[in-house]
């Protein structure tokens, strides 16, 4: 088995049983060296066996005291080269508390406990340097030993660190493309909702208007009844034709089917005046092409709120008028229906008023303006201007 899966092993254990897996493998290594006895040292006698016993208590609670750990642990060693005991594995406990010291704190504890630890080691290593050959030599080389635990635990602890950031950063990474797709998909789907809604609410109310007459009509004008049936038939050819257009994008599907444009609209009036409303539809372009999205917008919302006199206004005449300027495209809808109250928003909502809203966040998309409601005296005026400048493309 190899050290790195060995230690992957042991970080896998309990927090507890980790840390006396630790102390066992310091203290079969740290004992072997202490029951080695050198002429001339002191070594394998009770304070030495003392010392490592205290040391090895210690790095149980090596997690939850870090740094009373590493100073108990440094008293023992300190201890054990003040009593004449050398060897080679001694600070081995220390070792393991002064690298617990900077694997689980930060920068600044790591630069304080190697400024005291390797303050106090080159003090014992005066204290003891009359034993050695090369005195001047020794308080330098007992000072940088304990650095090497602490720059150890602190190049662990930052590249856990790292990885830890590293793997934050993809987390909401991830959290932002789902959020994002999120929004994709419910923008698309008030979009299929908007256009699916715009092509029924209008188709089948006229629809509704025209069976209407030709069911009047059936015993007295046959020829209007039969009319007013063709109109019905033609009707429902369009609006199959668009929810086909409009299903493609649910499909998946590349749709070939254009987008509604301003010179459609003769048509549509058409279909509104076959249901008995009369439509003054005036057009006065500003001399430029529209972009592509501004007609097909401008378009829904002339058709809304024609269809919107069909249902609910009770009018017999309605004015429609888009004027054009260099920047702009004013579009304006008055009907001459009866008196009726300022609508708000709860009105609108709870009467399912779709239309309305759709017709909203198709101006606000193109960073337009919408205003409608009552006329004083009668009648009901929508008033939207779209701007031109600037808008090339888009989803009406």
């Amino acid at each position: 088995m190899t050290f790195a899966r060995l230690a992957a092993r042991v970080r896998a254990l309990p927090p507890l049983a980790a840390d006396l897996a630790v102390v066992a493998v310091v203290g079969l290594f740290t004992a072997s060296d202490v029951a080695v006895n050198d002429p001339g040292y002191r070594q394998d006698d009770a304070l030495t066996w003392a010392l490592l016993a205290v040391s090895l208590a210690a790095l149980v609670f090596r997690r939850r005291r870090p740094v009373p750990v590493a100073c108990v642990t440094g008293a023992a060693c300190a201890g054990w080269a003040l009593h004449g005991h050398i060897g080679e594995l001694l600070n081995l406990p220390v070792i393991v508390a002064l690298y617990t010291v900077a694997v689980l704190g930060d920068r600044r504890r790591t630069l304080w406990t190697g400024l005291v630890a390797a303050t106090a080691s080159g003090v014992v290593a005066l204290i003891v340097g009359r034993d050695v050959v090369n005195p001047q030599g020794l308080p330098v080389l007992e000072m940088v030993w304990p650095l090497v635990p602490l720059l150890l635990g602190e190049v662990v602890r930052t590249r856990r660190e790292l990885l830890a950031e590293y793997a934050a950063r993809a987390e909401r990474a991830e959290e932002e493309r789902e959020r994002e797709a999120a929004l994709r998909v419910r923008r698309e789907r008030v979009r299929v909702a908007r256009e699916i809604h715009d092509i029924l609410a209008h188709t089948v109310s006229a629809m509704t208007v025209q069976a209407g007459v030709a069911l009047d009509a059936l015993d007295t004008a046959p020829e209007v009844s039969r009319r007013a049936m063709t109109q019905v038939r033609a009707s429902g050819k369009e609006a199959v034709r668009e929810l086909r257009a409009t299903l493609s994008v649910l499909r998946e599907t590349e749709s070939t089917a254009p987008a509604p444009r301003l010179d459609q609209l003769a048509e549509l009036v058409e279909g509104v005046e076959a249901g008995g409303v009369r439509v003054a539809l005036r057009r006065t372009p500003s001399g430029a092409a529209y972009p592509a999205v501004v007609e097909a917008t401008a378009y829904r919302i002339v058709q809304e709120a024609l269809t919107n006199v069909v249902k609910h206004s009770g009018a017999g005449r309605v004015a429609a008028s888009l004027t054009g300027t260099d920047s702009a495209l004013h579009i304006e809808i008055v009907d001459d229906g009866p008196l009726r109250s300022e609508p708000s928003t709860a009105d609108a909502d709870a009467a399912g008023g779709f239309g309305l809203i759709g017709m909203r966040e198709r101006v606000l998309a193109l960073g337009g303006t919408l205003a409608y409601g009552p006329v004083p005296g009668g009648g009901f005026r929508v008033h939207a201007v779209l701007p031109t400048e600037g808008t090339t493309g888009g989803t009406p």
